[in-house]
């Protein structure tokens, strides 16, 4: 069994907003595979998909952003998964509009979702000879902010330029989630870390 998660915040008026790009992406696997059927446990909204015979738990967190930690543990532990075993979907501001990008591990780079998450998992990673980074993510770029303040610029709609290729990005992360539900991360991340509309490395 594997646990995706998709970050960002809670109500109507951030639904379409640059930092709710994670929600985004989970809610378009969900939909394309089964009807919503999201149940409320773990601080958040759940639903169950069969991904080529395997079970995957998708997670939003309602917990805001900057606090998504705890409702990730709270399914990690219920389930009591490896940290192997999940990926959270996130926003990223160093990274071009339309494309994604996996890693196996590594640091929050500033993101406070991230962070969150891997301060929650630390006690849990310990017990698995893991550290807290030790999780898999798959970013989404939404471009860097230029000269908006970078906590209004996430929390604005993406531009109508950016729209399109914010949907050729959804479309790949869909793709590349299942991959590694599959796969594992190391082969989604060579198959799916290129840079768009070059299919360079």
């Amino acid at each position: 069994m594997k646990l995706v998660v998709g970050l960002g915040n809670p109500g109507s008026g951030y639904a379409q907003t640059r930092h709710n790009v994670g929600f985004m992406a989970v809610e378009k696997l969900a939909a394309t595979r089964q009807p919503q059927q999201w149940r409320t446990t773990f601080q958040g909204f759940v639903c169950d998909l069969l991904l080529q015979g395997e079970k995957v738990v998708v997670l939003r967190p309602m917990t805001y952003m900057n606090n998504s930690g705890s409702s990730v543990l709270a399914a990690m532990q219920f389930y009591k998964l490896p940290l192997a075993d999940l990926l959270v979907v996130v926003d990223d501001l160093a990274l071009p509009c339309g494309a994604i990008r996996l890693r196996a591990s590594g640091s929050a780079g500033g993101h406070n979702g991230l962070g969150d998450i891997e301060r929650a998992l630390h006690k849990l990673a310990e017990a698995q000879q893991k550290t807290g980074r030790d999780y898999a993510r798959l970013r989404i770029g939404i471009d860097a902010p230029g000269r908006v303040p970078q906590k209004s610029y996430v929390l604005e709609p993406f531009s109508a330029v950016q729209k399109p290729l914010v949907q050729e990005a959804l479309a790949a992360a869909e793709e590349a989630i299942e991959h590694w539900v599959v796969s594992g991360i190391d082969a989604t991340m060579t198959r799916f870390n290129v840079r768009p509309h070059t299919g360079e490395n």
